[in-house]
């Protein structure tokens, strides 16, 4: 089984996440991707935030499990401590020279307030974790 490790950041009531935009649909994830041989997951978590945010991030405890198919989804807790949000490297420069290839990917922040409102309804993944965080924060 591939594992798979995300990173879940939360900051003055908002959530960072990845807008995608991919064959015609726009949804959002937790930043993240696949572990590399010779990597731990939480080396991956870190590595990943680096490369789609552009932040260095403390690693906390496991938030969130969950296998689809084949993979495994790892979803840590992680806290900012040093680089600059919006910054990070990914796409490659394949994917940018290619965006039907790969769709849009942004770095974003989104109000935990937001995600309360359904009228919003904005398509964040995966929907159990998501639930988690809005009813665990202030309203």
């Amino acid at each position: 089984m591939r594992a798979r490790a995300r990173v879940v950041v939360v900051e003055d009531g908002r959530l960072a996440l990845i807008r995608r935009r991919r064959d015609g649909r726009l949804y959002h994830l937790f930043p993240g991707g696949g572990v590399e041989a010779g990597e731990t997951p939480e080396q991956a978590a870190v590595r990943e935030a680096w490369e789609e945010l552009g932040v260095r991030v403390e690693l906390g405890p496991l938030l969130h499990e969950e296998v689809l198919g084949d993979e495994r989804f790892l979803y840590f807790a992680g806290r900012i401590v040093g680089g600059e949000f919006g910054t990070g490297a990914w796409p490659d420069l394949d994917d940018a020279a290619e965006p039907e290839k790969g769709g849009s990917h942004e770095p974003v922040w989104v109000p935990l307030g937001e995600l309360r409102n359904t009228a919003i309804g904005l398509d964040v993944r995966p929907v159990a974790l998501v639930e988690r965080l809005v009813s665990s924060s202030p309203s």
